[in-house]
């Protein structure tokens, strides 16, 4: 038994989410039924972290396990074949060989996309002008409201360290524990786009676009800097800004344990950059 790591891309747009559903208008529907058709057998993925509707990924991680024998552009090639435009197999690695285990177990020292993953990136793009672009619509968030950048590094700067982010945890969050490490904050601007970018240990069901909300909210003004120091020691969800649309969020990057010899993939093809 062959244990295969795929690295995939795809714009949510079109998608209802990562994690297959009973509808099937979800990425991991598509992507299973595209394996099944080049590998002529049902193989069940784990992806490194779920997405929600309208959120896309430039390095999404997914893993299956099989006996089947593949050259890894094989599997590229031939899972690319069956997929939509909108979604895309941009890597294959066969990353251990291992003994079966049942379906959803992870046995100590084995690769697995989600368990082995050391940190989680996610980019946020938003564009910042008066009137809305219509060539941006499901690829970038939009505040028409003019955003003071400095402003929200400052801000930004509170949520560096070991926090409980109870205060930007959607009420449906599953994770066990709402402690997580982050490790960077970035906030840039390039003319009327600006760019989020969030490095952390894991994330909490709609925690990055709640953070973001609660930036772009420093950013206008409304609220101070220390605001967002204020939000993660009062572990109150309703204090902090509404959730932010999904249309500007990308997984950007997962990284492993070089022992594990994945691709890391360094161009950006967000829009506008």
């Amino acid at each position: 038994m062959k244990r295969i790591a795929l690295g995939v891309q795809y714009n949510g747009a079109d998608w209802h989410g990562y994690q297959i559903q009973p509808h099937g208008i979800t990425v991991q529907d598509k992507l299973e039924q595209a394996i099944q058709q080049f590998a002529c057998a049902h193989l069940p993925t784990t992806c490194a972290g779920r997405t929600d509707a309208g959120v896309h990924a430039l390095g999404q991680v997914v893993h299956f396990d099989t006996d089947l024998t593949r050259e890894t552009h094989a599997w590229v090639r031939g899972i690319n074949a069956f997929l939509p435009e909108s979604i895309g197999v941009r890597w294959a690695r066969e990353v251990q060989e291992l003994e079966p285990v049942a379906e959803g177990e992870y046995r100590e020292g084995e690769f697995h996309a989600r368990f082995s993953a050391r940190s989680r990136t996610y980019h946020y793009l938003l564009y910042n002008h008066q009137v809305r672009s219509p060539l941006l619509a499901g690829r970038a968030g939009f505040c028409h409201r003019p955003l003071d950048v400095e402003l929200m590094r400052a801000g930004a700067a509170h949520l560096i360290g070991e926090h409980d982010f109870s205060a930007f945890r959607a009420a449906q969050c599953q994770a066990k524990t709402p402690v997580k490490q982050m490790y960077e904050v970035g906030v840039a601007r390039h003319g009327d786009m600006i760019l989020f970018t969030l490095r952390a240990s894991a994330f909490l069901h709609h925690m990055v676009r709640n953070l973001v909300g609660s930036l772009i909210y420093v950013g206008q003004g409304r609220e101070q800097p220390e605001w967002m120091a204020e939000l993660l020691a009062g572990r109150d969800r309703t204090v902090a800004a509404p959730t932010f649309m999904p249309d500007g969020l990308y997984l950007a990057n997962i990284e492993y344990d070089e022992k594990w010899g994945l691709p890391a993939e360094a161009a950006s093809i967000l829009p506008a950059f």
